[in-house]
């Protein structure tokens, strides 16, 4: 896509700047606004499907800040499913599970439904596997990960996703999502019984958040977990 594809990544830049650090995403909105437009007057169905999908992923974390039960979810999955058929219809793998995942978001997340979310992950999970990036491959495991420390209770098979996860973060290098990926196995090891090796992580996660320059509250609920997690005995 030459200058577009440079356009998009700008704005999926922003978009997780103001997820992680700053909290404001207008720049990214407005990018991703005037892309949608130029996209669809050229016709251009991939960079259309890859706005729409960034777009409605922009909705997510905005509804992770706020209020989940204001959460427009028919919205969010709207442009989830939008981005998800032309991309099946392009025959875009990679972008597929991008929109799989998406999908499996809103109804995981917003609406606390992992039976309709799982179909969406699983179908997700195989697709990135073999054609997806990195920070893709972990979104993925990591919420497959998530389902069996959840909802399935296996807790084997949780920390096994989450390990994944946490160690394609750790290749990627953007510092601003290694301390989700090392939270999120603390959780699952604490869960687990691993109760020392929990805490390990979860004050290393600590740590990369405070020098990632996470925000305040993503640092504050870091700290919030731990000290009750220390409490208990």
């Amino acid at each position: 896509m030459g200058t577009t594809g440079d356009t998009l990544a700008a704005g999926n830049e922003a978009m997780v700047e103001a997820a992680f650090r700053t909290g404001d995403y207008e720049a990214a909105e407005r990018t991703f606004e005037e892309l949608l437009t130029q996209a669809r007057a050229d016709g251009d169905r991939a960079l259309e499907a890859a706005v729409l999908d960034r777009q409605a992923m922009l909705m997510h974390f905005r509804a992770l800040e706020d209020d989940l039960g204001k959460a427009d979810s028919e919205g969010e999955e709207a442009l989830f499913q939008q981005a998800l058929e032309i991309r099946r219809d392009l025959g875009d793998p990679a972008g597929t599970a991008e929109s799989l995942f998406g999908v499996g978001l809103v109804h995981q997340v917003l609406r606390q439904d992992w039976d309709a979310a799982m179909p969406y992950y699983w179908e997700a999970l195989d697709l990135a596997d073999r054609y997806g990036d990195l920070l893709l491959r972990s979104e993925v495991h990591r919420h497959v990960g998530f389902y069996y420390a959840a909802s399935d209770l296996q807790s084997d098979k949780a920390l096994e996703h989450l390990r994944i996860s946490h160690e394609l973060r750790a290749q990627l290098g953007d510092p601003r999502w290694i301390p989700g990926g090392t939270m999120a196995l603390g959780i699952a090891e604490l869960a687990d019984g691993l109760r020392e090796q929990g805490l390990a992580h979860v004050r290393e996660a600590i740590a990369q958040g405070e020098q990632a320059g996470l925000s305040h509250d993503r640092i504050a609920w870091m700290r919030d977990f731990l000290d009750k997690a220390e409490a208990e005995r």
